[in-house]
């Protein structure tokens, strides 16, 4: 279809969209694909990628463990592995029967605990707890695993079986051991061998069986594992994530799935940093996608993180192409510097810089219109052309780190960038004139590959490269080189809207590697780029539709319960499967795309006539149903360009009440808006005790602008 039809069925329901509404049109997301459609795990199930990073480069040793319970890999999907087996002698994989598997969950809603049930086909049943986390003794990283196991109504006597690989493991004491190295530590009641440990459970009887595997075969000194080991464990691992999370932005909303999907992704973001995904195949850097995730968890607070990723980005090469790749990191450490402060990373990696802008200088003069010179269009496709994409993020990319310099005593260097963001933007504009088709349905058209008769998609998703301009063109569209608002702003909006951009408020993309490239269906979901939509819809006011894209991402986009996502989804699931599957999940870049939306919900810059950020919004499109009476929105000290701000919101019968700390530098604009649910308005408001005139009751808009000191904002609901 061309319209997202069930995503505009949401925004036309009287609520508006809801996550309960989001989630009744797709099954869930389960299996994992790698390439060549391969099962990415021995049961094809996705896993969870569980560490506890030294630094902020993320995790140097990482343990996956398998979402149905079957499986705990070190390091990679290739690496060594426990399998948990069950059932009568030991002989049936855990979580093989979904049927009879109880959903993953995380414990707490959040934290990195990996939680399942299952019942074998003799009818015992089990409850499995997992994690991963550091103890005294070793240096490896140690998956702890702990399974209840309840024979009572079984029709016979079932064994659990904890079975490393590779095999052929000696027993010392109570550790499987090669070379003097631990592999594998078990609680009492096993009997170990090369095979593995094996625990018997007799009919009518209940069991605890506990093992810790180690990520890396290390000597393991002074160490017991029996129920206190594991418990002291399961603590340090909830009170380390719960103090890493300390250092974000700290944000509450009355939605409990959207607070601990914010808290569970932000967890894999300090796990995977840099990383595009982990433990598999790509797990590496990736242009465009890693330097948004840097900008991403900057504007959330977790400035090492993204600074770190940020010189990561210096380190790797500008092939295939060089203009898009030096764009974003311009782009990246201006919006790092503007958001942390953090002046003196910007100096001390300004030689680099300007040796981005060098090479952008020397590809404008050579192309000989006011362009860049022709590069790759993507890494999947290789024709060189001028792309919008590559072209938009420069002039972008130059625009911000010109007004970086400027405020960072750097004059000469911002005068060159700004003058080549200016030389670059007017031919940047020329080209989109040419190239731009206004259609019959009164949309606009604006090519990829600028100047090259690129003709416009009757639908996306049915040309492989129609479906790669719905990836790349929004990267353009969020630079701001349409002005929002504008004529072309608005015939981009309805092309995307008519001619199938969104499933479920998803950027849809042929999902070649998990159909195959000429199977039917091939269209599937890719969540990793709705980081720039949402920008782009932030930029025009369209608030409701980053709602739906919020609900649609975590309802269709991720794992339900514990928010995993793959680069690609499909929609349909695949042949012979009932769940959807995810293409080498999961993702860094994808996790970034729920952050963003949800700050763009909560707080939103806008540009000036210069690119610089002029304007602050707060609560601009916060779904309806978050101020119904009794509930409560707070953000606590997040980052601007203008410095902290936070706000409290709290919803009363016939009242909202607002506590605001304006950022310490005053934006040109600086609004509030109360999305009230359907059905009541804005009254009266008054600031500070005082009424207030700059009230715009159509949107639930109040206009704050020059407020330097805390407000106490009180407005009341017509019903």
């Amino acid at each position: 279809s061309g319209r997202d039809v069930w995503g505009a069925a949401l925004l036309a329901s009287p609520r508006g969209p809801t996550l309960a509404a989001a989630r009744r049109h797709l099954p869930p997301l389960l299996l994992a694909r790698g390439p060549k459609g391969a099962p990415l795990t021995s049961s094809g199930v996705y896993y969870l990628p569980f560490a506890q990073p030294e630094g902020p480069r993320g995790a140097g040793t990482v343990a996956l463990h398998v979402a149905d319970g079957s499986q705990v890999l070190a390091q990679r999907v290739d690496g060594r592995a426990l399998t948990v087996r069950v059932g009568p002698g030991g002989g049936e994989r855990y979580g093989s029967c979904l049927a009879r598997l109880a959903p993953a969950r995380l414990a707490g809603g959040w934290l990195p605990v990996l939680q399942t049930g299952y019942a074998d086909a003799a009818g015992a049943r089990y409850r499995q707890e997992s994690f991963a986390a550091r103890v005294p003794g070793t240096r490896s990283l140690v998956s702890f695993l702990r399974l209840d196991v309840d024979a009572r109504r079984a029709s016979r006597s079932v064994t659990v079986r904890l079975v490393p690989s590779p095999g052929g493991l000696r027993r010392a004491g109570a550790t499987l051991a090669r070379g003097g190295l631990a592999q594998l530590a078990f609680g009492a009641g096993g009997t170990a061998g090369p095979a593995g440990v094996a625990y018997r459970v007799p009919v009518g009887s209940r069991r605890t069986v506990l093992a810790a595997w180690l990520a890396t075969p290390s000597r393991l000194r002074a160490f017991r594992l029996d129920e206190a080991a594991y418990a002291q464990a399961r603590r340090a691992v909830a009170a380390y994530w719960q103090a890493r999370l300390e250092a974000a932005t700290q944000v509450r909303v009355p939605e409990p799935a959207v607070q601990n999907a914010l808290r569970a992704l932000l967890v894999q973001s300090l796990t995977l940093t840099y990383r595009y995904s982990i433990g598999n195949p790509y797990e590496q850097f990736s242009f465009p996608e890693s330097p948004d995730v840097a900008r991403v968890l900057a504007a959330w607070g977790l400035a090492p993180v993204a600074r770190s990723i940020l010189r990561t980005s210096l380190t790797r090469d500008e092939a295939r192409y060089p203009s898009w790749k030096r764009g974003s990191r311009l782009l990246a450490f201006a919006d790092y510097a503007r958001l942390s402060g953090d002046v003196e990373t910007i100096r001390s990696a300004t030689p680099a810089l300007r040796r981005l802008v060098d090479g952008l200088d020397r590809s404008l003069r050579s192309s000989g219109r006011s362009l860049l010179a022709r590069e790759r269009y993507s890494s999947d496709i290789p024709d060189r052309v001028y792309g919008f994409h590559a072209q938009a993020v420069a002039w972008e990319g130059l625009r911000a780190i010109a007004g970086v310099w400027r405020e960072t005593g750097q004059p000469a260097l911002a005068a060159r960038a700004a003058a080549l963001a200016r030389r670059l933007g007017g031919g940047l504009r020329r080209a989109v004139a040419a190239s731009q088709r206004r259609l019959p349905d009164g949309s606009l058209f604006v090519p990829a590959r600028l100047l090259d008769g690129e003709r416009p998609y009757r639908l996306l998703v049915e040309e492989r490269l129609g479906s790669y301009w719905n990836l790349v063109v929004p990267y353009a569209l969020a630079s701001g080189i349409l002005p929002p608002g504008g004529p072309q702003a608005r015939g981009v909006l309805r092309y995307l809207e008519l001619h199938g951009s969104r499933l479920l408020g998803i950027v849809r993309a042929g999902a070649y590697a998990l159909y195959g490239r000429d199977a039917y269906p091939a269209s599937g979901t890719n969540h990793v780029y709705n980081t720039s939509v949402a920008r782009f819809l932030a930029d025009n006011d369209r608030a409701d539709e980053l709602v739906l894209g919020l609900y649609g991402g975590l309802a269709a986009g991720m794992t339900p319960r514990t928010f995993v996502s793959g680069e690609a989804a499909s929609v349909a699931p695949l042949p012979g499967a009932v769940h959807r599957a995810m293409y080498l999940p999961p993702n860094g870049a994808s996790a970034a795309a729920f952050l963003a939306t949800l700050r763009l919900l909560l707080l939103h810059e806008t540009r000036g006539r210069t690119g610089l950020p002029s304007g602050l919004r707060l609560a601009y499109a916060t779904p309806r149903d978050w101020l119904r009476p009794g509930r409560t929105i707070a953000v606590e000290r997040a980052p601007t360009s203008f410095g902290p701000v936070s706000y409290t919101i709290a919803a009363r019968a016939s009242t909202v009440t607002v506590e605001l700390r304006p950022p310490p530098r005053r934006p040109a604009f600086l609004g509030l808006r109360l999305r009230l649910p359907r059905g009541t308005r804005l009254g009266r408001v008054e600031v500070d005790g005082a009424p207030s005139p700059r009230v715009d009751r159509g949107t639930g808009t109040i206009d704050l602008s020059g407020a330097a000191a805390p407000l106490t904002i009180v407005a009341h609901v017509v019903r």
